[in-house]
């Protein structure tokens, strides 16, 4: 088996695994297999809606050896009828879900038909090996392969790490598709020198996909925050002691109700009263307070009554209206944390969480330290906002929109600076600039204008350029460059363009730069239905604002009124990106009632409820 890719596909259907000729799925996941990867391995079998058989099943193949399973692709059992378990099945198998990857598969089929917002199908890891589970018919079956096709490669060098195995993986899928950088795009344009006897431009434009597969491959992450915050255990039990949980009194649960004495006060911060105490007797106490030593249980005030006062008027005997039972209101020691214990139980890249927690034992985060980002707007139309009117001038936004835009997700930016169209002047900038800071997002001056100097000012630095164009509306000129470790985002100067690819490319560079889990990198999306009538779709993938209203619990979105790249005003009341797909003949305009796949751009992205 040396040398082949083992894959396994599992038809979960009770009818055909009765009779076997009615499975068509399986045979046509074989033929993409094959056509994909010519030195594939691939093992088959079929199986009944039977949740344990599954598991066991896929528990065989991922444990399995000479050969190893790199992939399992199921087919069937993902919907919502009463034996449809293969999510569960899977779900119980696996060490990480890819939540992201499964998402991308529901947003292509959504796309094909609104009936896909009806499978439940999960992708995850299970030791080594990639899990996938497709719908049962061969249509779809058909429709998520492709999907996920280009994206396999990546998928197990990320598991793996095996470098041989993605060179092989690579080599037979180019050698069925063809080379990736020059034909895998999508372009309606021609690919050519850009110089005067053929203007195209010279950069392939690929994928939404593609783009962010280079982007995590080339950003180097810093230290993962889930490993370091996997590092963290506690040093002390929480609470330290035994604590009340009401205000009352403290006493044995031996004594019965009754008249009590009351032998002082504890409150918040005392140390711990190790004298013994008769069953008559009793402290008041604080809530928070630790519990003296030979108590047992907290009686709260509501269930008792004042009898006496000494002179000084500190209370003297109290009624205890109830009968005191064994640990009533007392936190024992370790119950909120016990010591040795790990501190996050999971990864959660929240700075309220994260320094909440540490503070809690009086400990901080180190290792991990924030990008530093520089802000660039080009055009030597531009006037800060602090600048005066000036004829043939307009006011640049871009600087504050992306600032501001770094704050809200929690970033910083420690420069921004609007400059004039100068090549000299650019690329002065960009290598002034790069001495301080881990990334550079510039707006403008990255198309095929005379004027569009970043391009080849970042060649001139030496910068390697990763990709030029991408093929999505707004935001096609989409630049990506990088030298060591120093990352350029050259976004397009159109105000809404600068918007939608900060969000989409930006933002989850940052994050992944930051240590952040992948998953959790990208906005989060969801399906959504849409609410206006009839929208023309472009040659290209789409990305347009729109608002968010629920209604009865499901979500619909209203597009913003005209999506000009240069109308700024189209992202006021913007909750999410509608991911619009490229027109075709067969779906020329997407019409109110389709489901589409949104990225949330707020966190209070539901403008409306009804």
């Amino acid at each position: 088996m040396a040398g082949e890719i083992c894959f396994a596909i599992l038809t979960i259907s009770d009818t055909c695994s009765q009779d076997t000729s009615k499975d068509r799925s399986g045979p046509r996941l074989v033929a993409l297999i094959r056509e994909a990867f010519q030195n594939a391995h691939i093992l088959t079998a079929i199986l009944p809606d039977e949740r344990e058989q599954i598991s066991d099943k896929l528990r065989q193949l991922v444990a399995q050896r000479n050969p190893s399973v790199s992939a399992i692709i199921t087919t069937g059992g993902t919907g919502f009828a009463p034996r449809d378990v293969t999510p569960e099945a899977t779900k119980f198998l696996l060490d990480k879900e890819c939540p992201q990857l499964a998402q991308y598969i529901a947003q292509a089929s959504l796309q094909k038909t609104k009936f896909a917002a009806l499978t439940r199908g999960v992708c995850g890891i299970a030791g080594s090996t990639l899990i996938l589970n497709f719908p049962g018919s061969e249509k779809a079956v058909t429709e998520c392969f492709e999907v996920v096709r280009d994206l396999l490669p990546h998928a197990l060098q990320l598991i793996g790490n095996e470098l041989p195995l993605v060179r092989r993986v690579h080599a037979e899928l180019q050698a069925s598709v063809g080379n990736a950088s020059t034909s895998g795009h999508v372009c309606p344009h021609q690919t050519g020198k850009g110089d005067d006897s053929d203007r195209n431009s010279p950069f392939p434009m690929i994928s939404v996909v593609q783009a962010l597969e280079v982007i995590f491959q080339t950003v180097q992450q810093q230290r993962a925050v889930a490993q370091l915050l996997n590092d963290f255990v506690a040093p002390v039990d929480i609470p330290p002691f035994r604590a009340s949980i009401k205000d009352g009194y403290a006493m044995k649960s031996t004594g019965f109700s009754g008249t009590k004495k009351v032998l002082g006060y504890v409150s918040a911060g005392d140390e711990v009263i190790v004298h013994d105490l008769e069953e008559d007797e009793c402290y008041k106490i604080n809530t928070g307070a630790p519990v003296p030593h030979y108590a047992d249980c907290i009686v709260q005030v509501e269930d008792t009554k004042l009898l006496k006062r000494k002179k000084t008027g500190e209370e003297d005997l109290v009624e205890i209206l109830v009968e005191p039972q064994a640990n009533l209101d007392i936190r024992p020691i370790g119950t909120d944390l016990r010591k040795g214990s790990k501190l996050f139980p999971s990864a959660d890249h929240s700075a309220v969480v994260i320094k909440s927690i540490l503070s809690s034992v009086g400990k901080h985060l180190t290792g991990v330290r924030k990008p530093k980002v520089g802000i660039i707007s080009t055009g030597s139309e531009l006037l800060a906002p602090s600048q005066p009117e000036a004829k043939g001038k307009i006011y640049d936004s871009n600087t504050t929109m992306l600032e501001e835009l770094l704050q809200y997700f929690g970033f910083e930016c420690a420069q921004k600076v609007v400059l004039s169209d100068d090549f000299e002047i650019v690329k002065g900038k960009i290598e002034e600039l790069f001495k301080s800071v881990d990334f550079i997002i510039c707006s403008g001056g990255v198309s095929m204008g005379d004027k569009d100097y970043i391009k080849p000012a970042l060649q001139a630095l030496g910068f390697t350029l990763n990709f030029g164009r991408v093929n999505m509306k707004p935001g096609k000129p989409m630049t990506f460059a990088s030298k060591q470790d120093h990352y350029f985002f050259g976004l397009p100067g159109n105000p809404v363009s600068a918007f939608v690819t900060f969000h989409l490319f930006v933002l989850p560079a940052i994050r992944w730069f930051a240590g952040w889990e992948r998953d959790k990198c990208e906005l989060a999306s969801l399906p959504i239905t849409l609410q206006n009538e009839s929208i023309a779709l472009d040659p290209r993938p789409e990305y347009v604002r729109a608002s968010v209203t629920s209604k009865n619990g499901r979500l619909y979105a209203s597009v913003n009124g005209s999506q000009m790249s240069s109308r700024l005003q189209s992202i006021v009341g913007a909750d999410v990106l509608v991911h619009l797909p490229g027109r075709t003949s067969d779906k020329p305009c997407a019409v109110a009632g389709d489901v589409y796949r949104a990225s949330v751009l707020r966190y209070d992205f539901i403008s409306k409820y009804e």
